[in-house]
């Protein structure tokens, strides 16, 4: 449909669809689940961070009264994974960090299964094990997967090098670089690093299986992704995918820890062993150790630029710890291969990214796949280039960043950038220039991301005799409000209300294909294949409507209910007799609508080099203002401005709440929250020793709206869930050092490591 029609739905913001539901406590979570002669499931895990399984003695604890099964990684002897496919359900012969799954007890009740774990003898030999990611690239390191040529990979942008710890390496080449430094006039080279942090979803991972007589699976799981689940538990066990019914229960938080199985593997082994359902729900703790984190980064730029303030020649290189398994580590590596160098038109530029295997905790995605890590370094860098020019930062930026038909990093043209509008908003609202008054100061970053390409997804939406409608998808709704935002992209098209649209819970025996709800691409992609199948049913009904009216379709029109003749609206009929009509006479009106992106090209694996790599490409731009306490280092945070294009904002106040939960959420990122480890032992596995920001932490966050409409997104929208994640370690950075003339380039920005820059500062001075 038209994105510059007049929408009646579209831009709305109508109370969200599941807002009763968890306000009066009726959401039902994967751990709210209790099925007839249910068992509780725990699991085991490896007290090594690297080390051969030589036994396994299970025979104590399957004698103790109340153990109904106990399985290992015999049972599962399959690998599943993101791209490449490394990665057990249980440990089978290796294990490869500290917390990984080894074995899995199933007992009447929860106390027994806990048990029965300390009666499990595990026999280990011990083997070396690299924990820094430099290291674990030098030839004489450890090789923690000495079969990684031989793993399944199924994706063209995925390169793993074997008889390395490479999990992927992803290089972009533009113009010469030599030859670019040989002409700068200054060249600056800095190195920023990155930390790991934990998603801390508030609902830990869980799930409930159980398997009928004929061997089909049920699962029932707090999943953004149920047909990720249903595919990588079909690998792991060596069954047809259509042997696995996925049914996603409500969610409370994933920002992609919940896409591939945690809970649910352990609970689909006990369940078929046992022969009764099965509900396995982590610990706080587990969440820690057992399941993934966000991928600590060293990034180094090098930046030849001219004394007008012109890049001309930057290269960069960044090394990502992924951890003991893929999870999603190649696709971190391949998104920030052409984020790292930044929004910036540079002629001459040469990118290396790098995901490597350690033995730790495995890393995957978080809320911005990489680009919060390479913003936090390539908008920090941008200042001290400026501010080594004499320059002010917003000029530098003004100079040098992507216009519309600029080319990006990888030679892809751009079209609707509108990072300058987001800029100059933020510096307005900010007042940029204006002093800030002592120990205050003010940062800028920009925001730039691509969403995850060949993301396919399909929807049905059924019209009801009664002219209600179903909207059938297999998109979670995992707290960004999509259920909503998908009722009224179909509303809109049908002619309808949203209060008479329901959109169904995902369940793959049921509900179509979806990739799932990762990389912002729940409004675009599924919001695509549901305005497809709107309009398919739309059109069903006006072809039905025609004869009753004695009309053509193409002189119709649905307004609020009715179905009426363009121009004269009084020859009418309800729509509500047109679909009850339909059903007698063809059965029903289902509409079928798909969103791929066909047009989309590979990295030429040589130079980076792709006409069209993602779907579209999100933009903005962020501001914050930060006081610094000069006794203690402690940063406080006084206003953030966060600006970001949504094509178009189906459900405004959705927006907002989005970029405002963004930043927020990655205060953290920036002040406080680290998962430290000590020889691969997380030491700080709770939220006593863990702190996410609190009440008392968050500033007043100021979201701006910026519409540019997307001509390939539905009514012109794009997604804006990660948008404000990517620059607001930046922006807090680069007020930092407004404030006190620190530039502290390692997160995060913890009052110890301020106060000992203080330090630093003040003893050159003095000196």
């Amino acid at each position: 449909m038209d994105a510059t029609a007049t929408l009646q739905v579209v831009g709305q913001s109508p109370p969200r669809a599941d807002a009763l539901r968890k306000a009066t406590g009726q959401s039902l979570y994967a751990g709210d689940l209790r099925l007839p002669r249910m068992l509780h499931g725990k699991i085991l895990r490896s007290t090594y961070a690297h080390a051969r399984i030589v036994r396994i003695d299970t025979s104590a604890a399957e004698a103790l009264p109340g153990v109904v099964a106990v399985v290992t990684g015999r049972e599962a002897p399959g690998l599943f994974g993101s791209r490449i496919k490394d990665t057990p359900i249980l440990a089978q012969d290796v294990v490869r960090y500290i917390g990984e799954p080894v074995a899995a007890v199933a007992a009447e009740d929860e106390d027994t299964a806990e048990e029965a774990l300390d009666l499990i003898v595990v026999e280990y030999e011990e083997l070396p094990a690299v924990f820094d990611p430099e290291a674990a690239l030098q030839p004489d390191a450890p090789l923690l997967h000495p079969r990684l040529g031989e793993y399944l990979c199924d994706h063209r942008d995925c390169h793993p090098q074997p008889g390395t710890n490479i999990l992927s390496y992803v290089k972009v080449r533009r113009g010469d670089v030599e030859r670019g430094f040989a002409m700068a006039d200054r060249i600056i080279e800095e190195t920023y690093t990155s930390h790991p942090m934990q998603h801390v979803a508030l609902e830990p991972h869980a799930a409930v299986a159980d398997c009928a007589p004929d061997g089909k699976i049920t699962v029932w799981t707090s999943t953004q992704t149920p047909y990720i689940i249903r595919s990588d538990l079909a690998l792991a066990l060596g069954i047809p995918p259509s042997r696995i019914r996925v049914i996603a229960t409500d969610i409370g938080g994933g920002f992609g820890s919940k896409v591939h199985p945690r809970a649910e593997g352990p609970a689909v082994l006990l369940a078929r062993k046992a022969g009764r359902p099965v509900r396995v729900v982590l610990r706080r703790a587990e969440e820690f150790i057992g399941t993934t984190i966000r991928h600590p980064a060293r990034i180094t730029l090098k930046t030849g630029v001219r004394n007008d303030g012109r890049i001309i020649a930057r290269e960069v290189r960044v090394v990502f710890d992924t951890g003991a398994y893929s999870e999603s580590g190649e696709a971190v590596c391949w998104q920030a291969a052409q984020g790292a160098a930044g929004p910036y038109t540079i002629p001459n530029l040469k990118v290396d990214s790098y995901a490597v295997y350690t033995n730790k905790v495995p890393a995957g995605a978080l809320r911005g796949m990489g680009w919060p890590q390479t913003a936090w370094a390539h908008e920090c860098h941008t200042d001290s280039i400026a501010h080594a020019l004499g320059m002010d930062p917003l000029e530098f930026r003004r100079l040098n960043i992507h216009r519309d038909g600029d080319e990006s990093s990888t030679g892809e043209v751009l079209r609707h950038v509108s990072l300058g509008e987001c800029l100059e908003r933020v510096a307005a609202a900010i007042e940029w220039g204006k002093p800030a008054g002592p120990n205050r100061g003010k940062g800028l970053a920009l925001v730039s991301k691509i969403t995850n390409p060949l993301a396919m997804s399909s929807a049905f939406v059924k019209v009801n005799e009664d002219g209600r409608v179903n909207v059938l998808t297999s998109a979670v709704d995992i707290g960004t409000g999509a259920a909503t935002i998908l009722a009224q992209i179909a509303a809109e098209a049908l002619g309808v209300r949203v209060e008479d649209v329901d959109v169904s819970q995902p369940d793959t025996d049921v509900t179509p294909f979806d990739v799932g709800a990762i990389s912002d691409r729940l409004t675009f992609h599924m919001g695509g294949a549901v305005l497809a199948a709107a309009c398919d049913a739309r059109a069903q009904l006006l072809q039905v409507a025609a004869e009753l009216l004695e009309a053509r379709p193409d002189d119709l029109e649905i307004v609020d209910r009715w179905v009426q003749v363009r121009g004269a609206p009084a020859r009418r009929v309800a729509l509500a007799q047109v679909a009850a009509t339909a059903q007698r006479q063809l059965g029903g009106i289902l509409g079928r609508g798909t969103h791929a992106d066909p047009d989309l090209e590979p990295l030429d694996p040589e130079t980076g080099h792709s006409a069209k790599p993602t779907s579209y490409h999100k933009w903005g731009a962020q501001a914050a203002e930060v006081e610094v306490n000069p006794e203690t280092g402690q940063i406080r945070v006084l206003r953030f401005i966060s600006a970001h294009d949504c094509g178009r904002a189906i459900h405004p106040q959705n927006v907002e709440g989005q970029i405002q939960g963004a930043v927020v959420m990655h205060l953290g990122f920036a002040l406080q929250e680290e998962l430290q480890f000590d020889n691969g032992r997380v030491i700080n596995p709770s939220l006593m020793d863990y702190r996410v920001p609190s009440m008392l932490d968050v500033p007043r966050v100021e979201p701006i709206i910026v519409e540019r409409p997307h001509p390939d997104g539905p009514f012109g929208a794009i997604g804006v869930g990660e948008a404000g994640a990517i620059g607001t370690a930046a922006a807090i950075g680069n007020a930092l050092f407004q404030a006190c003339g620190v530039r502290i380039r390692d997160l995060p920005l913890t009052a110890e490591r301020v106060l000992a820059a203080l330090k630093a500062r003040d003893s050159r001075r003095g000196s």
